[in-house]
């Protein structure tokens, strides 16, 4: 089996079986023997979507190309939904509703790939600027094995009862798009699901694999961003000036003692400055220094503790330098800790069990990226991802024995293995 076919033959029957087997009178998932039949046209729309990828809030064509497929297999389509939000709905009998959920959108990243199907793909982001696009993420993964798993799904009526709400949702890089459909009505305008289920692909695991997490499966993620205020002047003379750097740089040592010393080890938590800017010259003491900082927590009690904390410390280090005013600190929520349904969770690792076995199906720990697919649990939904291993298993083993590091997502040269 070509190694890209057993990527797809992996994502696809986990979107079909979580759908089978989220319902208790389903038969089974669809027979994997009939993706061989729709494969080379699921080739042909990975590289297509590959190809042409759009940025967060812009994915017109993208989500085109999904209403369409889906209006061509029989589904109620609804577009504009949230933005670009394509919702499909396939009506079979009474049942549980159980929704799929794939993200449509690029980033910002010039592709290196190399690969025949490249993208070459520029756009205008939101600040103006004309950018790079590259599915760097593994959505145009996402939206092809959603694809075909609708097409098996629509194709097997006889095998499950119920319905299948598609979800095709824009602006997952962002943390925008799950909240704007929700708003405009995604589970008020049409049914709302019992279950919903989503996949990711994983750069650090082989394809044919998938793995799982109970519970807490991604992070709160929230940004900060903070000014510190000083006095400038000559460095020459700092006896005349508040120096910002100075408190920004006694501000970034006092953050590591939040995770070290005021929270509960047992409660995983980070916080990262990222950026620190400041100063213009070797002999200007500037006027302000401004830092960003990333947050993660699984808990939402651990989340307004870290928060608190770190305005209590930066505020205080500038009262203590006797700066000119109190500092400036934004804190701009991004999503919410994706949480991963227990019983829902254990029943589909089961389900994918049977279907690939035993062998394929790994239980790992929670990681500290974010998700904004987290938005449909927060809604009462019982709600699940699953990670689908998206390298060479060779390669794989290789990089392992190596100590070596494979292109991670969101990295220019990140592409699934692919063997024709």
């Amino acid at each position: 089996m070509q190694r890209f076919h057993r990527l797809f033959s992996v994502a696809v029957l986990a979107f079909a079986a979580a759908a089978a087997g989220a319902q208790t009178r389903a038969s089974g998932a669809p027979a994997l023997g009939e993706l061989d039949r729709i494969y080379p046209d699921l080739d042909a729309l990975y590289m297509d979507l590959h190809r042409s990828p759009e940025l967060s809030k812009q994915e017109a064509n993208t989500a085109a190309k999904m209403a369409a497929r889906l209006k061509a297999l029989g589904f109620e389509v609804t577009s504009g939904v949230g933005g670009h939000g394509v919702v499909g709905i396939l009506r079979n009998g009474g049942g549980p509703t159980v929704m799929l959920r794939t993200d449509l959108d690029g980033l910002p990243v010039e592709e290196k790939t190399g690969l025949p199907y490249a993208s070459k793909a520029t756009a205008v982001n939101a600040a103006g600027e004309k950018v790079s696009v590259m599915h760097a993420c593994g959505h145009d993964i996402h939206m092809t094995s959603w694809i075909g798993a609708a097409t098996l799904l629509a194709g097997a009526k006889d095998r499950w009862r119920g319905t299948l709400m598609m979800v095709g949702q824009p602006a997952e890089e962002g943390g925008a798009g799950a909240l704007s459909m929700l708003k405009d009505g995604l589970f008020t305008r049409f049914p709302k699901p019992d279950f919903a289920f989503a996949i990711h692909d994983n750069a650090d695991a082989p394809s044919g694999k998938v793995v799982w997490t109970s519970g807490f499966a991604l992070a709160n993620v929230d940004a900060v961003d903070v000014t510190i205020f000083g006095k400038g002047g000559h460095g020459a003379y700092p006896h005349k000036t508040v120096d910002p750097i100075v408190i920004a740089a006694r501000a970034v040592v006092a953050l590591q003692t939040i995770v070290g010393r005021e929270n509960d080890p047992l409660d995983p938590a980070v916080v990262t400055v990222g950026s620190f800017h400041g100063g213009t010259k070797h002999n200007i003491i500037p006027d302000e220094v401004k830092l960003q900082l990333t947050v993660r927590s699984y808990k939402d009690d651990v989340r307004k503790r870290l928060l608190a904390a770190i305005e209590r410390i930066i505020q205080a280090e500038a009262a203590a330098a006797g700066a000119p005013k109190p500092p400036e600190i934004k804190v701009s929520e991004g999503t919410p800790a994706t949480y991963n349904d227990p019983a829902l969770t254990k029943r589909l690792a089961s389900v994918l069990a049977g279907a690939l076995g035993k062998q394929n199906i790994e239980e790992v720990r929670p990681v500290m990226g974010g998700e904004d697919f987290s938005e449909y649990g927060r809604a009462g939904v019982p709600a699940a991802i699953f990670w689908v291993g998206a390298v060479e298993p060779k390669k794989y083993e290789a990089a392992k024995a190596a100590g070596t590091a494979l292109p991670s997502l969101h990295s220019p040269l990140f592409a699934p293995d692919r063997e024709r």
